[in-house]
């Protein structure tokens, strides 16, 4: 059977599919890709079912390569550096990974999650119905844990990919991420009117605490009208929470399943992932969208990815030295008077 051979992995490199449902009431909440827009496109590219098991990759970064077979890949990480064998490539890009080949992904200067997605299956047992790593609680993935040099990941059915190189055509992953779209609630009525301007005007700085579990803001604090606690209830990933000392709290995929501060928004679902990707020290503000207005977004989303992503040869840019010099790249000489 063909593998994937994790050669090095940076922290927080996990598998993730797309998530484990139906067990909130025991306090399970669902995991998942933390920008389900780029995860579900690179499984869409990878010929995979939406939802597919695909390896998240954080700014620690990930080298792999391949063992007994080819394989077919998809990668989408938005700002990330790529290379194949030394190589240059693009951030959105499907191939085909021969043995003896290694494929490596490094932080660059934007972006914070980024997904590899294997044309084929990914064979690692499911726990609860998903290989979606709970980091939090070590749930789900290989033994609840992030990945790590010397993983092997079987592969069943793999696909033989693209060949050569080709880059992925994406232009729906070039998102704004300075506004956000929220729906206010469940608890707004916690905070003023005055309050809910201030909270939608921002600027917020994103703090550098954030992780899988969730994104701190920082800024001017929020005064509650009603105080800073309430019966705990369920927790949605984008619910927007307001502790006691006034500084929004955005809980992400590896959320816990209730809290007790009041709610001021939820993120909507198709801007989870442009959140997700701001990374500490850049500014966001908030802008109110109707539930209508939400749903509308979710839907031009889902019809984007009914369809094939489209691919374009890869045109290099980073030719090396003695390949330069030995060319002729002159074309006329001045004796350099005026």
């Amino acid at each position: 059977m063909a593998a994937l051979v994790v050669e090095a992995a940076g922290p927080g490199i996990t598998l993730q599919d797309g998530g484990r449902h139906g067990y909130l009431r025991y306090g399970i909440t669902a995991a998942g890709p933390m920008d389900p827009l780029i995860y579900a496109t690179a499984n869409r590219a990878a010929g995979n079912p939406l939802d597919a098991a695909a390896i998240e990759i954080s700014t620690g970064g990930l080298a792999v390569t391949a063992a007994d077979g080819a394989l077919g890949l998809a990668l989408i990480v938005p700002g990330f550096r790529v290379t194949l064998d030394g190589t240059a490539l693009p951030d959105a890009v499907a191939l085909t990974l021969e043995p003896g080949q290694r494929l490596v992904v490094r932080a660059g200067d934007a972006g914070a999650w980024g997904y590899l997605a294997v044309s084929g299956r990914l064979d690692v047992a499911p726990i609860l119905g998903s290989v979606a790593t709970h980091t939090r609680s070590g749930l789900g993935g290989l033994d609840g844990r992030a990945l790590a040099a010397g993983d092997r990941l079987p592969i069943r059915e793999p696909g033989p990919g693209d060949g050569a190189p080709q880059r992925l055509v994406t232009p729906w992953l070039d998102r704004d991420p300075r506004e956000i779209r929220v729906v206010l609630g469940p608890q707004d009525d916690y905070f003023a009117p005055d309050q809910i301007e201030a909270f939608l005007a921002g600027p917020w700085t994103v703090s550098p605490r954030g992780d899988r579990m969730a994104c701190f803001l920082d800024g001017t604090p929020l005064i509650h009208a009603k105080g800073h606690d309430i019966v705990s209830d369920g927790i949605a990933m984008g619910a927007i929470q307001v502790p006691g000392n006034g500084l929004p709290i955005i809980l992400m995929a590896d959320r816990q399943s209730t809290g007790g501060y009041p709610k001021i928004a939820t993120v909507i679902g198709p801007d989870l992932g442009r959140l997700a990707q701001i990374r500490g020290g850049a500014r966001l503000s908030f802008r109110r969208v109707s539930v209508a207005e939400a749903v509308a977004a979710r839907r031009a989303e889902r019809d984007i990815l009914a369809e094939p992503v489209r691919r374009e040869p890869v045109v290099r840019t980073d030719f090396a030295s003695d390949f330069l010099l030995g060319l002729n790249l002159v074309g006329g000489v001045t004796d350099g008077r005026p």
